[in-house]
C-alpha cells in the first residue's frame, strides 16, 4: 500500500474533533481503544444555552448513558492527536509506505489497473485509488469535474488553550453550544480534559486562500460580533488570547454513488461528502467510510471495481442523510424571531429527545 499525502510534516497545528459513539466504536473494533483513552476526553454531557441570556436550554447526558445506549462512550480529541493515533497504527502494521509533501498531478484508470502522477513526475501503478484529500481534493477534480467547493458564507473561529490559564469558572468537562441569532459557539474538553477548545461560528466572508483552513485572525473582530451575548459566553471569549480563521465550504449533499467511486478510483470523506460542522461528524464519516472500505476490499469474491461499488452503495445515502442534518442544524442554530423561539421553547421541553440522534450514533 502506497499513502501519499501533501502535508510536509504531521504537525500540532489543528483543532478539536467530536466523535460519538459510532465513531469510537469503530477506533475500538481496530484495536485503538486504549490509545484513544489515553489522549482523548470524555465529556459527561452536552449542553445548550442561550447565547443572549445564558439560560439553559437542554441536556443530553453522554459518558455512561452513551455507552449503555450505544456500546461506546462519546469522545472529544485535538486533531493532532487523533492524525498520530492513527499514523501509529499504520505504521504499525508495516504493510504501509507513507510518503509526505507528496501531490497529486494526475490519474489513470485504464480499467485493468488504475496509475497516477505526482507533481515532481513520480507514476505509481495499482488496484485501487483512493482520494482521501479533502474538501480540496485533486481526485475528485479529475474524477467527477463538478466544480470547486461552495463557499457558506460562515467563518469559524477557532482557539485551543490549556484549562489551567483559564479562571475556574471558564474550566469544563462538558460540552457546550451556545446558541444566537446568526452565530453559535462550542467549547468542549480535549486532551485528556486539560485543554479546552473553542469554536465561535458567525456569518461573513474571508478575503484570504479559501483552500488554507488555517489563517490569522483579529480577536477584535470576533468581540465585536458577539458584543450582545451573554456575560459568561463574553468573558470566555475574551479570555482566548489567539484565534485561527477558518471559512467553511461544502457542497450538495452526494446524490448517488457514482460521486463516491467509478471504475478502480473511490473517493472517501471530505473528498466525497464534505458537510459543515453542524452535526459534528465530518471526521466521523471519514473514519466510517474507512471501516466500510476495508470490509468490501476483503471481499475476495468480487473484483475490485464490484468492491468500490459495494462501499460506494452501502455508504452514500447515509452520507447524504448526514450532509443534508448539518445545513439543518446550521439553521436552527443560528435561527432569529419566531424560528429561534420556537426551537428555544422545543429545548426546554425535549432537551434530551431533541439532541439525541439514534439513527446516527447507533452506526451502520
Amino acid at each position: 500500500m502506497r499513502l501519499f499525502e501533501r502535508a510536509a510534516e504531521f504537525s500540532e497545528v489543528g483543532a478539536g474533533i467530536q466523535i460519538g459513539p459510532n465513531v469510537v466504536k469503530v477506533l475500538h473494533a481496530w484495536g485503538l481503544e486504549p490509545a484513544l483513552a489515553r489522549v482523548a476526553a470524555f465529556p459527561s454531557r452536552l449542553q445548550v444555552r442561550d447565547a443572549v441570556s445564558g439560560r439553559e436550554l437542554g441536556v443530553l447526558p453522554l459518558g455512561a448513558r452513551a455507552v449503555q445506549r450505544y456500546g461506546a462512550p462519546y469522545a472529544t480529541i485535538h486533531r493532532a492527536d487523533m492524525h498520530r493515533l492513527l499514523l501509529d497504527a499504520v505504521q504499525a502494521h508495516g504493510h504501509a509506505r507513507l510518503s509526505l509533501n507528496s501531490w497529486l498531478a494526475s490519474y489513470a484508470d485504464s480499467g485493468a489497473a488504475v496509475s497516477l502522477r505526482t507533481t515532481e513526475g513520480l507514476e505509481v501503478a495499482g488496484d485501487v485509488l483512493v482520494g482521501a484529500d479533502g474538501l480540496w481534493s485533486r481526485v475528485r477534480e479529475i474524477l467527477l469535474k463538478d466544480g470547486p467547493p461552495r463557499v457558506t458564507g460562515h467563518l469559524a473561529y477557532r482557539a485551543m488553550l490549556p484549562q489551567a490559564s483559564l479562571p475556574e469558572r471558564l474550566r469544563s468537562q462538558q460540552v457546550t453550544a451556545w446558541l444566537g441569532p446568526n452565530m453559535h459557539v462550542v467549547q468542549y474538553p480535549v486532551r485528556r480534559g486539560e485543554w479546552l477548545n473553542v469554536v465561535a461560528i458567525v456569518h461573513g466572508q474571508v478575503a484570504h486562500d479559501l483552500q488554507s483552513w488555517d489563517h490569522g485572525a483579529n480577536a477584535a473582530d470576533l468581540q465585536a460580533a458577539l458584543t450582545m451575548t451573554s456575560v459568561p459566553l463574553r468573558d470566555l471569549i475574551h479570555a482566548v488570547p489567539e484565534w485561527r480563521l477558518w471559512a467553511l465550504c461544502d457542497r450538495p449533499p452526494i446524490s448517488g454513488a457514482h460521486q463516491q467511486a467509478q471504475g478502480r478510483v473511490a473517493l472517501l470523506g471530505d473528498a466525497a461528502h464534505p458537510m459543515r460542522p453542524y452535526l459534528a461528524q465530518g471526521a466521523g464519516m471519514a473514519i466510517e467510510d474507512a471501516a466500510e472500505l476495508g470490509r468490501v476490499l476483503a471481499m475476495d469474491d468480487l473484483d475490485v471495481r464490484q468492491q468500490l461499488q459495494r462501499y460506494a452503495q452501502s455508504r452514500w445515502q447515509r452520507c447524504a442523510r448526514v450532509q443534508a442534518q448539518s445545513i439543518r442544524n446550521g439553521v436552527i442554530f443560528h435561527s432569529q424571531g419566531v424560528l429561534r423561539w420556537g426551537r428555544d421553547a422545543s429545548l426546554r421541553l425535549l432537551g434530551e429527545r431533541l439532541l439525541d440522534v439514534p439513527w446516527l450514533y447507533r452506526g451502520t
